[in-house]
């Protein structure tokens, strides 16, 4: 299934957004050029990940010191803070966790506009259509997969 985020222009770096797919609740990041897609639903105790705060890895030379490395690259879950990677989906808190489900992201160019077809422009659904024979005195509807 794809999904339609958004056009580029109105997606800048830092922002986020939540889609909706069916049953999926998808949440859908830009750090930098870089776009991470991830499943909205914790894997912990099901909490709406997305909506935590992100941050960048955290390293330390000794003790007392730290330091923000890099772009935000972990987001952390709102209910209990646990953390994940966005890139992999990763915990990194409770053994044995399993990782949240992450998704491709591509960037698409626009597809040009359709022709007007009679006078009207074609709308954005398109209805299943079969191929109809007529063999002998019989009409018949061919559903077979098309190639």
């Amino acid at each position: 299934m794809r999904i339609v985020v958004a056009r580029l222009d109105e997606f800048p770096p830092g922002s986020r957004t939540v889609v909706e797919a069916g049953r999926r609740s998808i949440g859908v990041f830009r750090v930098g050029d870089r776009f991470y897609a991830l499943n909205n639903h914790c894997p912990h105790m099901g909490g709406p990940l997305c909506v935590g705060r992100t941050k960048p890895w955290v390293v330390s030379g000794e003790p007392g010191e730290y330091a923000m490395q890099g772009e935000e690259a972990l987001i952390a879950c709102p209910w209990h803070g646990w953390e994940y990677e966005l890139a992999t989906g990763q915990s990194f808190l409770g053994p044995g966790e399993p990782p949240v489900r992450t998704y491709e992201v591509r960037l698409e160019t626009a597809e040009e506009p359709p022709e007007p077809k009679n006078g009207r422009m074609p709308g954005p659904y398109v209805a299943e259509t079969f191929p109809v024979s007529v063999e002998d005195a019989y009409v018949v509807v061919d559903t077979s997969p098309r190639r």
